[in-house]
This record gives structure tokens, C-alpha cells and sequence, in this order.
């Protein structure tokens, strides 16, 4: 099979309509931080533990095309001995990695930052692929003040993400490229809208001069909203209004598939928000979809609390909360079908 076959199947399962992808690619201090909001020490055998249970979540297929995991999740087993990729391939999703090593400050575009992990890369993806990985994952961060993100800031995290995406490309390996505007500060739902249009209009001109075929990737965006210090609250249909008019100016129609992140949504507000776009998306020729993290997986873990007798409730709860995304990817959600407090 040629690369661009590979890359072909891969796009096949990944985009798929109801289904979208979990974000399970944490970070050791990410991860611990949100061990420790529930009382579990963040140990190899605890991130093992959890990440097992919840791959083998019954009837996840239903609801998942692929989940992006982190470096050291690709090597661990689960109690039966079997790779946890291997869980993921034999429930029929596709594993993913997250491939970036973090991020740091921009030399000479102060409050910017920009994401490390380059040299290597394609050896990184060789090995990644060897383990089971068909898809990666790399996020450039852009934060929102009275002057971030600066022309600078945006144009070196635009020619970041070009560059990663070129390279999985040529090893066979669908990229997803994820801008995240920050939802951190006190910016209202226009400025958002402002950078946000900016910074997707850098990515894909980057993408451009890097030759990356539009067709063989993923976007995952962050959605248009105010900052969390702001005093507006947007409804979901004014999320949905100014996300959709910011992709439309921005987003070539051959990429097929635009799976938003949570960016620091609670579940129910991340999940509200993407059915608003889908019941608003008109003739828009993209997937819209999810690709959560912690609002996919916060409720199941407070379920978990790292105790084996919560195991079952756990993964309850965890395909409870994928199985509302489906459906707000659909534009059927409702906001009676969330559990009772």
C-alpha cells in the first residue's frame, strides 16, 4: 500500500459521521494534576490502570473513531497482556499519538508561545506506527490579551504546524493540527473571533507552502467563545454563529473533518456548544465534530477515584458522556438527556 492509500483508509475510519475522538494524550504533569483533584497519585501503574479501563469501555466503537494517546501509554498492557492499542484496534478504533514535547516561550514575542519536538520526528512516527499508531496529534497554543497573539506568534506557530503535518504526511501518518486558542483571560467572543480567524488563516497558508494535502488531515480548533474572565456568558447559538462564520472564512473545503476541542468547557457547556454548530452548519462541507479531553473524561474520572469497586460505574459514566457527544454531532442532543445532579 502507498502512502497515499495508507493515509486514504486511515481518513476512511477516522471521519465518520456521529463519531468523533477522545483526546487521552495527557501529559505526566496534566495527568497528575487531574489525578490529584480526585485523590489518586499519579504512578505508571495508576495511568495504566485508568487508561485500560476506560479503552475497554463496552460499545465504544459506537461513539469513537480513534483516541490519541501519550508516548507512554503505546508500550503498556492491560491485565490480560494485551497492547493497549491492540484494545483499542480489536474494539475498532484506531490509536493515535501525541507526537510535540511541550511548549515554551517565543524568543522575541513576549506572553507567545511555541511548541518543541521536531528533530526526530519522523524516526518518532516510525516507531509509533511499529507500536500501532496510524494517526498524530501535535497542538500549537495561542494566548489572547491586548496584544497576543503577536504577527510573530502567529506566523511561527502557523509554520510549526505545517512542518509536523508535512512530515507525518511523507511517513504515512494523518495529522491532526490543533491551534488552541486559549479560552484563559477576559477577552469578549469578538476578539476571540478576531484571533481565532487570524490564526487558522496563517495555519492553512503554511499548509500550503508545505505542499500537506488538505485532504489527508484533521483540524481541531478551539471554538469561538469569550475568555473565562469575561462577563458574558454566550449561549450556545452565539458560539455556534461566530465558530461557524470564523471556519467558513478560513477553512478549505477539502479538509473533511474539523473535531473541536474542550479547551476548559465543562462537559455539558463543550457538548451543548458543538450541538449548536452542527444544528446551525447549513450546507457546511466539513465534519464537525469532537475531539475532548477532560470533557470527555472528567465526569469518569470522579466516577473512578482510583477504586476497583468504581470500575464498572466508571466506564458507565465515561460512555454515557461519548455517547451525548455522538449525538451532539448529529445536532440531537438535548439538554434533558444529561444525568441527574
Amino acid at each position: 500500500m502507498d502512502m497515499t492509500q495508507s493515509l486514504q483508509q486511515t481518513i476512511d475510519q477516522l471521519v465518520c459521521p456521529g463519531k468523533g475522538i477522545l483526546a487521552a494524550d495527557e501529559s505526566h504533569p496534566t495527568i497528575a494534576k487531574r489525578f490529584k483533584a480526585v485523590g489518586v497519585e499519579s504512578t505508571e501503574e495508576n495511568r495504566r490502570l485508568y487508561r485500560s479501563l476506560l479503552f475497554s469501555t463496552p460499545e465504544l466503537s459506537r461513539y469513537l473513531t480513534g483516541v490519541i494517546l501519550f508516548e507512554e501509554t503505546l508500550g503498556q498492557r492491560d491485565d490480560h497482556d494485551i497492547s493497549l492499542p491492540e484494545v483499542l484496534s480489536r474494539q475498532g478504533i484506531v490509536p493515535g499519538i501525541k507526537v510535540d514535547k511541550g511548549k515554551g516561550p517565543l524568543p522575541n514575542a513576549p506572553g507567545d508561545m511555541i511548541t518543541y519536538g521536531l528533530d526526530g520526528l519522523a524516526e518518532r512516527l516510525r516507531s509509533a506506527r511499529d507500536q500501532g499508531a496510524r494517526f498524530a496529534k501535535w497542538r500549537e497554543v495561542y494566548p489572547i490579551t491586548e496584544t497576543n497573539p503577536t504577527p510573530l506568534g502567529i506566523s511561527a506557530n502557523a509554520e510549526m504546524l505545517a512542518r509536523y503535518a508535512a512530515v507525518c504526511q511523507s511517513e504515512g501518518i494523518v495529522p491532526i493540527v490543533e491551534p488552541e486558542v486559549l479560552i484563559d483571560g477576559d477577552h469578549s467572543l469578538a476578539r476571540c473571533a478576531e484571533v481565532s480567524e487570524a490564526v487558522l488563516g496563517s495555519v492553512f497558508d503554511a499548509l500550503r507552502r508545505h505542499g500537506v494535502a488538505l485532504e489527508y488531515l484533521i483540524l481541531k480548533p478551539s471554538m469561538v467563545t469569550p475568555g473565562q474572565a469575561h462577563g458574558e456568558v454566550a449561549t450556545p447559538h452565539k458560539v455556534a454563529e461566530a465558530t461557524l462564520q470564523v471556519l467558513k472564512r478560513t477553512v478549505p473545503a477539502a479538509v473533511p473533518s474539523i473535531n473541536f476541542l474542550s479547551g476548559g468547557q465543562t462537559p455539558a457547556e463543550a457538548t451543548a456548544n458543538l450541538d449548536a454548530i452542527n444544528r446551525l452548519k447549513g450546507n457546511a462541507p466539513w465534519l464537525l465534530s469532537f475531539s475532548f479531553s477532560r470533557a470527555l473524561q472528567g465526569p469518569a474520572m470522579e466516577t473512578w477515584r482510583g477504586l476497583p469497586a468504581q470500575a464498572q460505574a466508571m466506564q458507565q459514566t465515561f460512555q454515557l458522556r461519548a455517547k451525548l457527544n455522538a449525538a451532539a454531532t448529529m445536532g440531537d442532543y438535548e439538554e434533558d438527556m444529561e444525568p441527574a445532579a
